[in-house]
């Protein structure tokens, strides 16, 4: 090999064999982080992990129930713990991976993805933990971050459906802003020894939660019921469609006013109107051709129990002890938790897991049993409390719920990790 004695060329030598490598194996391996599949649209990480989180929650509930453990008394209280988990680290995450990656084809505008979704999910798992740990100082820190998280996700729909002029959808801003609002007041007020509004509060987050599966249900169960099964154009009445969002509003303000003010009612019958809508609006929707098509009927069926339970939560204002019947209000509102939201989840969760990824919309028989094994838990856990057996429906419920929970993610673990097979 030639010897080179140019001191310039020698020097210059010197530099690039001590230049650092751009392309060092950190730098290279968090750069294949960000573009990993897994974080190609909120969806993915954000099925997987409010599922996953959802058995981790449902596990601790279930021990602290049995008194097998005991949470940390400095944090949030137990049963606050347990309803802010299930519905914000459960509920809320999959919804908002399900609206940051509809909002992409509803304003084809490019949705979050990337290195600040894997930062927004590293924001959302600092919450998990915080929680987990649940110490004073913990939650402090839970607090802010998701506050942080709230703000990023409400900040990037919001920039999504402004930049297309998607009025249709300016809706889901107000909703998750109060969504977030309501979050940071259950945890503050908790913190603050008022466990009673805390509590209020995560009730009322529920019923929110019947406005989001109101809109996106109204939407897409008749779309989806018309393409699975074949069916004729579903047309639902044009007045039941005007009423239906805003009595239901009403009734959920009725609901969080009536803790601070003396109302001269209750919101027992404009819950009972909300729900008789629900069931009149689904009344539409030719349910009976869908018992071949799981993904459909389970949607049908979370839909169906979102309506009975408003009923069923209205009815339980009376005094029904005339007739021998009672309808404590905890009871029915696990109905719309586990029959209404958590169905509808999983079956939302697994046809956009499908669909997204370029997959047949056909079901893995294991997320069948996963539906009914839901369905199953709806009743255990609203009717055998009326027996005397609230121990047993507490174990038996939990003990459902993490089974339909694992059948998810070791079905779609390797899907949602995975290429779009259509690339």
């Amino acid at each position: 090999m030639m010897e080179i004695h140019d001191p310039e060329l020698m020097m210059l030598k010197y530099k690039q064999d001590n230049q650092p490598q751009l392309n060092s194996p950190n730098k290279y391996s968090l750069s294949k982080l960000f573009k990993h599949d897994f974080f190609d649209l909120a969806f993915r990480p954000f099925f997987i992990l409010g599922t996953v989180a959802s058995v981790i929650s449902m596990l601790i509930w279930s021990l602290q129930l049995n008194s097998l453990i005991k949470l940390n008394n400095s944090g949030l209280s137990p049963t606050i713990w347990h309803i802010h988990e299930m519905i914000f680290g459960f509920a809320a995450t999959i919804a908002v991976g399900f609206i940051l990656t509809a909002g992409k084809t509803w304003t084809k505008q490019s949705s979050i993805t990337g290195k600040y979704l894997c930062l927004l999910t590293l924001i959302w798992l600092t919450v998990r933990f915080s929680i987990y740990i649940n110490s004073n100082l913990s939650i402090k820190v839970a607090l802010i971050f998701q506050t942080i998280w709230w703000l990023i996700v409400i900040s990037c729909f919001f920039k999504m459906v402004y930049q297309a002029k998607n009025t249709r959808n300016y809706l889901f801003v107000p909703l998750l802003s109060i969504m977030m609002l309501i979050n940071i007041s259950i945890i503050l007020t908790d913190m603050l020894s008022n466990t009673g509004l805390a509590m209020h509060l995560a009730r009322a987050s529920i019923l929110l939660f019947t406005i989001l599966m109101s809109i996106i249900g109204g939407r897409v169960i008749p779309f989806f019921t018309q393409n699975g099964a074949k069916t004729d154009t579903i047309n639902t009445p044009f007045w039941i469609e005007k009423l239906i969002l805003p009595i239901g509003i009403t009734g959920i303000a009725i609901f969080i006013l009536g803790y601070f003010i003396q109302l001269p009612f209750t919101p027992a019958a404009i819950m009972i109107l909300a729900g008789f809508l629900h069931l009149l609006r689904f009344s539409f929707w030719k349910t009976i051709k869908t018992y071949k098509v799981p993904l459909l009927w389970s949607l049908h069926i979370s839909y169906l129990f979102m309506g009975l339970g408003l009923i069923l939560l209205g009815l339980s204002y009376f005094d029904l002890s005339v007739i021998n019947i009672s309808i404590p209000f905890s009871n029915v509102l696990h109905m719309i938790t586990i029959g209404a939201i958590g169905l509808m989840i999983f079956a939302m969760m697994s046809r956009v897991s499908l669909g997204h990824t370029g997959r047949v919309l056909v079901l893995n028989k294991a997320l069948v049993i996963a539906f009914i094994l839901i369905i199953l838990t709806v009743f255990i856990r609203v009717l055998l409390p009326l027996f005397n057996f609230t121990q047993l429906a507490w174990d038996l419920s939990a003990l459902l719920w993490v089974c339909s929970s694992l059948i998810f993610i070791f079905v779609y673990s390797p899907i949602l990790f995975a290429k779009r097979i259509d690339q």
